[in-house]
């Protein structure tokens, strides 16, 4: 459908020669003769813009124009005036005008502004079904007592300022919190940067948080913003601040208190206004123990403290969020919406999930991906659900057998036992190969290796490490 202009103006002569060119350009026109009537036509349909003339009888196009952005905010309105003041151009912008053209008026001048005034709404509209979707996504799922709590410590911490520390298991949605932390504060409509400390070499971690002059360092060939300039007046998300160096961390702290830094080879001090949200895997007060974290860091940081509980810890989340995630992935893949059995239901409660809420949406997206037209006719059978687990399979099958299963019917090599003499042997073995064959799969990369996996790639790096694989 074409675009809808509406022009309100109390000549007639105005009205009718702007309503012919802009037809002829292929718009669609509505006219109005007072800016009440103006108001009605709104009301009735609303256009992409208004062009408003500003000298009426009775209510006039500034009053008008109130009336309109009181009650339609979006609303785009160029103004135009016969008796065009610079003062008048800027009460006119002030109160919420796209742009102002004085009459007579230039047909020419008329089509750009109407050609910008689409783009602009273009975005507008793009950038908040981007929000929308980003905020579908980012939506924290769960009834639970534990789930209940972070909900309501987040509506009460948010419009704050101070400092919060998010600890956690890996994949329990700590970036998750970050986001809703940022989404109801304040600073919403401002940045939000986040780092990962862990992801980057210490070499470099000065240069991403603080930036860097031109000349700094060998290949520094141009200034560079770091995370915490360009997350001025919003947020910054300092993710694993557990694996900061004690160097970094000084200067981390430095600026918490003073909120100013200079860049790497600067010698500028730079003002920010920034609110910090960490969060770490780590136990950080066994970290000061063994002199590995700062301990006024530490208390600079833990002004609100925030403890995401382990997907082992609030079970009853598991079906919404698998029924959550089935209906996230199947309108990504472009897939019909499946369902769960009852039985399939029970197995992911009873399962351990070691890799917590990103195990289980990794899982979920893996069937979605893989089924085929006859599996999305019929309920995802538990057997199903085991066929896809890759970590800790042993103790899946176990449970299901234990559950499900006719007894005496299933040998523990069936059920995934191995020759492994117990449990934790069984799921270290397997969690060693699938390492091994996910880093040879991905050319020896650990960067690649632990997105595919689904696991923070310092966690991958301890993995490794622990096991003795040279990567």
């Amino acid at each position: 459908m074409s675009r809808l202009v509406l022009i309100i103006d109390d000549e007639a002569s105005i009205r009718q020669s702007l309503e012919g060119a802009l037809k002829d350009e292929g718009y669609r026109i509505k006219t109005a003769p007072s800016g009440q009537t103006g108001l009605e036509a709104i009301r009735s349909e609303r256009p992409d813009v208004v062009l408003l003339d500003i000298w009426m009888p009775d209510l006039d196009g500034l009053e008008t124009l109130k009336l309109i952005k009181s009650e339609w905010p979006d609303q785009a309105v160029i103004m135009m005036s016969g008796h065009g003041t610079i003062e008048t151009a800027v009460r006119a912008t002030k109160l919420g005008a796209f742009d102002f053209v004085e009459k007579p008026l230039s047909l020419e001048k008329i089509l750009v502004l109407l050609v910008n005034a689409f783009g602009v709404q273009d975005l507008a509209r793009e950038n908040q079904a981007l929000r929308k979707q980003i905020q579908k996504h980012r939506m924290i799922v769960g009834e639970s007592s534990p789930m209940k709590h972070i909900q309501e410590l987040i509506r009460r911490v948010a419009p704050t300022t101070g400092s919060v520390l998010i600890t956690g298991e890996n994949g329990t949605g700590k970036e998750l919190v970050a986001h809703s932390i940022h989404a109801l504060s304040p600073r919403f409509n401002k940045p939000f940067v986040e780092i990962n400390c862990a992801a980057i070499p210490e070499e470099l971690i000065e240069s991403e948080l603080f930036g860097h002059e031109r000349g700094a360092f060998t290949g520094a060939t141009q200034l560079k913003r770091g995370k915490f300039d360009l997350a001025h007046n919003g947020t910054l998300f300092l993710d694993e601040i557990g694996d900061m160096s004690l160097k970094t961390q000084a200067k981390v702290l430095r600026i918490l208190q003073e909120q100013k830094f200079e860049r790497v080879g600067g010698t500028q001090t730079i003002s920010v206004d920034v609110r910090i949200v960490a969060a770490t895997n780590k136990d950080l007060k066994a970290e000061i123990q063994k002199g590995q974290f700062r301990e006024d860091l530490f208390y600079r940081l833990n002004v609100i403290p925030f403890q995401v509980p382990g997907l082992r810890e609030r079970k009853e989340d598991i079906p919404l969020l698998a029924e959550h995630f089935l209906r996230e992935f199947s309108n990504t893949h472009g897939k019909s919406l499946m369902k769960l059995s009852p039985e399939a239901l029970q197995a992911l409660v009873s399962y351990s999930w070691p890799g917590n809420v990103r195990e289980l949406k990794n899982l979920i997206e893996r069937i979605v991906i893989l089924s085929t037209p006859a599996d999305e006719t019929i309920p995802i059978s538990a057997a199903a659900l085991f066929g896809h687990l890759k970590d800790d399979a042993q103790h899946a099958s176990q449970s299901y057998s234990q559950s499900y299963a006719p007894s005496g019917n299933s040998t523990s090599e069936e059920n995934g036992a191995g020759t492994a003499k117990n449990l934790r042997d069984a799921r270290q073995e397997f969690e060693k190969e699938f390492i091994l064959k996910t880093l040879k799969e991905n050319d020896w990369n650990v960067s690649k290796a632990a997105a595919v996996m689904g696991i923070e790639r310092s966690h991958l790096h301890r993995k490794i490490k622990s096991y003795g694989i040279e990567a």
